[in-house]
């Protein structure tokens, strides 16, 4: 049901018929002077700008920024009332109220025209920015490490000789010796450090944004009549 919190929503939407088919825009809204909920609105049907239709709010509905009416749009297309800018009156009100087979307390007519205008409405809507996926690579460093290392020396080692010893041969020369040292050896291993993965959050901001907007203005038109003045 539509009802008046819903008449910032109607403005210049399409209108579509019961059965999914376009209409048209909508140019003006109709409203009960009592409730203030719409009752009818014009939808811009022919190639004219002029040429309006009457379409009944009974059991329409709004969906998806889309005006859904419970009317088919052939019906809307072959309506006896055109609009031309005027107010409805109560003899047209009860000819669209027959040709739509409603009843008076459906929709009224009571000579008032609806002044609309274009409000700003704020909303957001998510677009993928950017692609991030998680990629390993391998990086070389240096890296130094102190390792403990052992050497073997020669020392020279003086025994003294007491009366009686077995003195050794002094012309045979002793066997060589053979001296070690550890080597530092590098190697390396593979160890598991760290897990990372992909997480997303959500940061708040603000953006200041500006469209242009539009709002109708109601004039009173005056003609003179041909009418002959009556004498005094």
């Amino acid at each position: 049901m539509i009802t008046q919190d819903d008449l910032g929503h109607l403005n210049g939407i399409e209108v579509f018929d019961v059965n999914g088919e376009r209409i048209g825009p909508i140019d003006q809204i109709y409203v009960d002077p009592e409730s203030n909920d719409p009752l009818w609105v014009t939808v811009r049907t022919g190639t004219l700008s002029f040429q309006e239709s009457f379409v009944p709010l009974p059991g329409a509905r709004l969906a998806e920024g889309r005006l859904i009416v419970a009317v088919d749009r052939q019906r809307v297309t072959q309506a006896p009332v055109r609009q031309t800018g005027a107010p409805l009156s109560h003899e047209d009100a009860d000819r669209l109220l027959a040709y739509y087979g409603m009843g008076a307390d459906d929709g009224a007519g009571d000579g008032a025209m609806t002044r609309s205008e274009e409000r700003l409405v704020a909303g957001t809507r998510q677009e993928p920015t950017t692609k991030v996926r998680l990629r390993k690579y391998l990086v070389t460093e240096e890296r130094q490490i102190t390792v403990p290392v052992t050497r073997e020396e020669v020392r020279l080692e003086e025994v003294p000789v007491t009366a009686g010893d077995d003195s050794p041969d002094d012309d045979v020369a002793p066997p060589d010796l053979t001296l070690y040292a550890e080597q530092p050896v590098v190697t390396t291993e593979r160890v598991p450090v760290e897990r990372v993965r992909l997480t997303k959050e959500t940061v708040h901001d603000e953006e200041v944004i500006s469209a242009p907007v539009r709002k109708e203005r109601i004039e009173l038109e005056t003609e003179p009549t041909d009418e002959p003045g009556r004498p005094g």
